[in-house]
């Protein structure tokens, strides 16, 4: 039986300011209730180094120096917890909180990743439109794809290699053909249309396959975006659009995933509680988690 252990991530750095509210997300969903629920240790708080707008103009990248020292500081909280044999539940923030996360386990050894996302997050430099922000572009960084400041985090190899990627949910194959930027060959891909097609038990079921296969990964680590969830169920995000998951093809989607002995850890982001008034996106999201995970 695992045991949760909750760090928060209140970070934005990998975002834009107008969708700055997720870093106040750790905070909504503690106080919804989510610790009690899973029975969960709060393991601490990594607040962010300061937001710097713009581009750096050596990776073009916004924030590459604060997603970089961000990376380790996460990190570092990430294996402490699993040093202690715990199950780490971070909370975002932006997804841009993938580096630490992966560097946390990666340090540990060959970690696999199952991306549920309602974007690819793909785009090196040279093809991320959205300002640079690194919530477009952490499965490339992780991946080794970009500058050597977000992609060399020290430990001599990527946080992912491609054959240890499973990447679900995603519906934002228009953007992929028009930036020329899809997933790498060798790794696993299920878009929406495509868990609609073979069912979300089934697509569960062959992410497990791939990433506990013989010869892969260790272990592997989960990052859900909540903006995989059908914009009218979970308006809070910060690209609310249709045609997302259910609550129940996600559940039946993740539970398997997460909580399969080789899970090592589990990431959420991009919930902005700040676009949800009554907390009812909150209080609902806090729900999913636990009934993931009970």
């Amino acid at each position: 039986m695992k045991t949760y252990a909750i760090i928060e991530a209140p970070s934005m750095l990998g975002t834009s300011p107008q969708f700055g509210g997720v870093r106040h997300a750790p905070d909504a969903l503690l106080r919804a209730g989510l610790a009690d629920s899973l029975g969960a240790r709060r393991a601490g708080r990594i607040e962010a180094p300061p937001y710097v707008e713009g581009r750096d103009p050596v990776t073009q990248i916004t924030n590459a120096h604060g997603l970089r020292e961000y990376a380790f500081l996460l990190g570092a909280a990430v294996t402490e917890v699993l040093d202690r044999g715990e199950f780490p539940l971070v909370l975002g923030g932006d997804c841009s909180i993938l580096l630490g996360s992966l560097l946390g386990a990666a340090r540990r050894g060959r970690t696999g990743l199952a991306f549920v996302d309602g974007h690819i997050d793909f785009y090196p430099p040279e093809n991320n439109q959205w300002n640079g922000v690194g919530a477009a572009s952490e499965l490339a960084f992780a991946a080794g794809r970009g500058p050597a400041l977000l992609t060399d985090l020290g430990i001599g190899r990527p946080l992912v290699r491609d054959d240890d990627i499973a990447a679900v949910g995603f519906r934002d194959q228009a953007n992929q053909e028009k930036y020329g930027r899809s997933l790498p060959s060798a790794a696993f891909a299920a878009s929406r249309e495509d868990v609609r097609g073979r069912g979300a038990a089934a697509v569960a079921a062959q992410v497990v396959e791939k990433l506990t296969r013989a010869g892969g990964p260790d272990g592997y680590f989960v990052h859900m975006d909540a903006d995989c969830i059908d914009g009218k169920l979970l308006p809070a995000v910060d690209d609310p659009s249709p045609d997302g998951f259910t609550w129940d093809e996600a559940r039946e989607l993740l539970r398997p995933i997460a909580r399969h002995p080789q899970a090592l850890g589990m990431q959420v982001t991009i919930y902005d509680p700040t676009a949800d008034k009554d907390g009812e996106a909150g209080r609902a999201l806090v729900e999913f988690l636990a009934s993931v995970f009970r």
